[in-house]
């Protein structure tokens, strides 16, 4: 199901009800239960209410976040009127052939876990989720990226709080621009989820089918991918650039790809040992350390 490379831009309006607010709180050191302020209506009576459900001891901190969260929308208001968020995305011929993925005719080497909870558990690569060469027959794999301007966090560098309280919420609308677009290209361009009709909280729970793993998730922790993905799709179009050492600017960026396999799921690849690493460098076409310095967390030895 090849299509050409498709771009979107989003505002914060259309975003916002796509923020996993938990990921925000967490950034602030919240625990995830102060988060569900996100949740209720913005009256004093209902804010009280929601307050006094915690206990005495916490509610100190609840009333901080109360107050974080009120911040962050008028800092969203503000970006409203400023800002953007840009995407871009691609859905593409693919199979596999072993722990390698065919995108387009381009090859995507991937790594393939070595450790295992239960001894029942398979041993996971994304590959296993595509339809092998051998059988002669194409599969769809699809490639995403999205980015936020990064104008308005430069406004407030010399403001250290909200240049964190921006910061923070950039990172949450370009993971809520990810989720935005991976339900249309499900529901809509793809299409192999027309029927899907999910609440809020199931879509940030995920209870979709398929899986959407960026670039450095435990199951695509190499992050010199992005130079293959940026070859396919394109990311540079939508204004990402990438350090050489493969790092996405403005941070808040992510890139990744997307897979409708039923039985698709996050795994991590964990670690790995010195011929695992020489195999998928050979299939990289690199020497082993250019890509041991970005596994170096992977690496058991």
């Amino acid at each position: 199901m090849r299509t050409k490379i498709t771009f979107i831009t989003y505002t914060i309006h259309e975003l916002i009800d796509y923020i996993n607010w938990i990921y925000f709180f967490h950034a602030w050191n919240f625990q995830p239960r102060f988060a569900s302020i996100a949740e209720i209506h913005g009256c004093d009576a209902c804010r009280a209410a929601w307050l006094a459900n915690f206990p005495a001891s916490d509610i100190p901190k609840a009333t901080e976040a109360m107050q974080l969260h009120r911040e962050a929308m008028r800092m969203l208001n503000t970006m409203e009127q400023t800002c953007n968020v840009k995407a871009v995305f691609k859905l593409m011929d693919a199979n596999a052939d072993g722990d390698d993925l065919i995108l387009d005719g381009k090859k995507l080497p991937l790594l393939r876990q070595q450790t295992r909870v239960h001894d029942s558990d398979p041993y996971l690569c994304l590959s296993d989720f595509v339809r092998p060469l051998s059988q002669g027959i194409p599969d769809t794999v699809g490639g995403f990226a999205t980015t936020i301007d990064e104008t308005l966090e430069k406004r407030f560098e010399y403001d250290p709080y909200k240049h964190l309280l921006i910061q923070t919420l950039n990172e949450r609308l370009a993971e809520a621009a990810a989720n935005k677009l991976h339900e249309m290209i499900r529901k809509e361009v793809w299409g192999y989820a027309k029927d899907e009709h999910l609440t809020r909280q199931q879509l940030l729970n995920e209870e979709y089918q398929g899986i959407r793993p960026a670039v450095g998730y435990p199951s695509l922790p190499d992050l010199s991918v992005i130079f293959l993905l940026d070859e396919l799709i394109d990311i540079k179009s939508i204004g990402i650039r990438l350090t050489e050492n493969g790092m996405m600017q403005p941070h808040a960026s992510v890139c990744g790809l997307m897979f409708s396999h039923p039985q698709a799921r996050y795994f991590a690849v964990g670690k790995i040992d010195e011929h695992q690493l020489a195999d998928y460098a050979a299939r990289r076409g690199k020497e082993v350390s250019y890509i041991q310095n970005y596994l170096t967390m992977n690496l058991q030895y």
